[in-house]
This record gives structure tokens, C-alpha cells and sequence, in this order.
């Protein structure tokens, strides 16, 4: 049973709450210098996702996405939201935007030489 009259665990909170706060703050700072990144080259960022909804097992599609592939698709969108998320629709579209932010990626990692 916890003691939530313990200074000592009120610290501790208190603490792991300022490091959360300070993480979301780093992360922030870089989500927006990834969007200047895009911005500079052109590039829309995608939209914010939408909120989650409330799980269910996917079903499989007509389209040709095997069931496996399915849920591996369901897992990508879990462990990028940190949230499970009903998939609607899966389609295949041919874009170069996925390779343009790819090559921006891999450019913004090398190092500048001043």
C-alpha cells in the first residue's frame, strides 16, 4: 500500500515530472526544426494525426493486403501514436514525398563543416 503522506515519494514525483516536461520540451524544439527543415526544401509537413479511436482488431481487405501485413501496418501506426488506432482504409499511392523527406533526412544528418 503506498503512503501519499511520504515527502520522499511526493520528490520523486515531482522530479519524474519535471524530466517528462523537459523531454516534451526537447522534443518540441526538434519537431520544429524538422518542420523549418521542410519548410526550407519545399516540402508540406503531413498533417497532425487525428485523435485516437478506440481499438479494434482489424479485418483484412480485398485489396490484396494479407492479414500479417495488415497487422504489421497496425503495429507501425500503434508504435508511432503510442495509442492503438482503428485502420479504415490501407491503399497504395505513388508520391515522391516519401523520398524527398527520406533524401532531407539523410542530408540534415550529415554534419556541417563551417
Amino acid at each position: 500500500m503506498e503512503n501519499h503522506d511520504d515527502p520522499t515519494a511526493d520528490g520523486e514525483l515531482l522530479a519524474t515530472l519535471q524530466a517528462l516536461r523537459d523531454e516534451v520540451r526537447g522534443l518540441a524544439g526538434r519537431v520544429a526544426e524538422l518542420e523549418g527543415c521542410l519548410a526550407a526544401a519545399g516540402i508540406r509537413p503531413p498533417p497532425a494525426a487525428p485523435a485516437a479511436v478506440a481499438p479494434t482488431p482489424p479485418e483484412p481487405q480485398a485489396a490484396g493486403i494479407s492479414e500479417e501485413e495488415l497487422l504489421a501496418i497496425s503495429a507501425a501506426v500503434a508504435a508511432y501514436l503510442g495509442v492503438r488506432a482503428h485502420i479504415r482504409q490501407v491503399r497504395l499511392i505513388q508520391s515522391t514525398t516519401w523520398g524527398q523527406i527520406g533524401r532531407l533526412n539523410v542530408h540534415a544528418s550529415h554534419q556541417r563543416r563551417h
